[in-house]
């Protein structure tokens, strides 16, 4: 953290950016008290500048990690960043204006508009898939933390193509058969309209799926893995055990199983049409399966190093 200076620079001012929207959208939720699809008008991009903040000041150290082909680096960041910026500049302008941002193909120009953030979308995917394969061809030292950050960006990659999903017309809209006029294309909820009952801040619906979930929870992978490692390591001084990078690395990579193993979950619960708060008996059993798999594996990391401690030279050959 006290490199920070060099992190990625366009990176950097646009979470800056996204700090003052924040404060701005959170003005905004207290004087302004319009209501758009069941929530808050501006609800949807104090949100989107919430997650634009981790998001960007995530990659933005990442990217100073990256040891070969800095400059494609650099430029993917910067891409990443300028594409964010529009899709919010949009988001925003639309709330400005009291219409939704997304799905609307009300008018010719608001579909412009949607189609326009749509390609924004896609340039923000593909700068982040580019960052990903830089990441996987850097050469960094400490095997627990290139796994951590290599787990984290690529299930961020799934998290964010989860996004694409919600353009798609859902099935009451083909049944419908108006598509070719329809005001509206495309949903974040399962089985129930959007706008309907839902929980307070994320505003995921309570009576149907909510293809919001796997995106949130996959996306911000790539800041909660690595800052899991970070906890580990800050314990390591009190945990004998937690010294050993063997047991560190075996940590990180249940964990990133389990997160996987959750974005899966939540991801099936979502296209079943199935709410977050009233899981079924199959999303249950899943959950206690992946519970148990979890607990069965750091069992077994933390069993690593019990059995000889490690010595420097064996330590440092472990994160060469």
């Amino acid at each position: 953290m006290h490199q920070w200076r060099t992190w990625h620079r366009p990176l950097v001012l646009f979470a800056a950016a996204m700090a003052v929207m924040t404060v701005v959208s959170g003005v905004g939720l207290l004087v302004d008290d319009r209501v758009l699809t069941g929530a808050a008008i501006w609800s949807k991009p104090f949100k989107f500048a919430v997650s634009f903040v981790v998001y960007a000041l995530a990659l933005a150290w990442m990217l100073t990690l990256v040891t070969r082909g800095r400059r494609t680096g650099w430029w993917a960041g910067t891409v990443v960043a300028l594409s964010s910026f529009a899709e919010m500049a949009i988001i925003t302008a639309q709330v400005v204006r009291g219409k939704r941002s997304h799905f609307n193909h009300a008018t010719p120009f608001d579909e412009s508009l949607f189609n326009a953030m749509a390609v924004t979308v896609v340039v923000l995917w593909a700068g982040t898939l580019l960052i990903a394969i830089l990441l996987l061809r850097a050469r960094i030292a400490d095997r627990a933390s290139a796994w951590a950050i290599r787990s984290g960006v690529s299930l961020a990659l799934v998290g964010a193509g989860f996004g694409f999903l919600m353009t798609q017309p859902t099935k009451e809209q083909r049944a419908a058969g108006n598509l070719d006029t329809a005001d509206v294309i495309g949903a974040h909820a399962v089985g129930v309209p959007d706008g309907g009952p839902s929980m307070p801040l994320t505003g995921w619906s309570t009576t149907g799926g909510d293809l919001r979930i796997p995106h949130f929870v996959g996306m911000h992978a790539l800041q909660l893995l690595p800052l899991f490692l970070l906890a580990v390591t800050a314990l390591a001084p009190r945990f004998v055990r937690l010294r050993d990078p063997r047991v560190r690395l075996r940590l990180v990579q249940v964990a990133s199983g389990a997160y996987a193993a959750v974005t899966a979950l939540v991801t099936w619960q979502a296209l079943r049409g199935r709410p977050l708060i009233h899981p079924d008996g199959a999303t249950l059993t899943a959950a206690a399966l992946t519970l148990a798999a979890t607990a069965a594996g750091t069992y077994g990391a933390l069993r690593t190093g019990s059995g000889a401690h490690t010595s420097p030279s064996a330590e440092k050959e472990l994160v060469s």
